[in-house]
């Protein structure tokens, strides 16, 4: 077993974490201002990211590496870096919209 895979397996778990308790702190936050419903963009960000962490399982615990050469195959890379750097690019931007009210408020 490769130490780094694992590492790198455990960090995209965190993301994926991470960017669903952002959804549910939104979610909450939202019944009580009333605001629209933006929170559901972390929701689905928590899947693109969570596809890559099933990519990385397949890679680590499975014999999908030996199967073909995985690096020349565009799905898989869509699927392995791809679907992460999507999820995580929607939930910069949905967070940049919910929470932007933080930033304007002064003094």
């Amino acid at each position: 077993m490769n130490w780094i895979e694992l590492f790198g397996l455990l960090g995209t778990i965190s993301i994926t974490v991470a960017i669903f308790v952002l959804g549910e702190l939104s979610r909450r936050l939202g019944r009580v201002t009333k605001a629209s419903p933006y929170y559901i963009g972390f929701y689905i960000a928590t899947a693109f990211v969570a596809i890559g962490v099933v990519a990385r399982m397949a890679t680590l615990f499975g014999q999908v590496a030996q199967i073909t050469n995985l690096h020349d195959n565009i799905m898989w890379v869509l699927l392995y870096n791809g679907a992460p750097a999507f999820g995580i690019t929607l939930a910069l931007i949905v967070a940049w919209r919910y929470w932007s009210w933080l930033l304007a408020e002064r003094g």
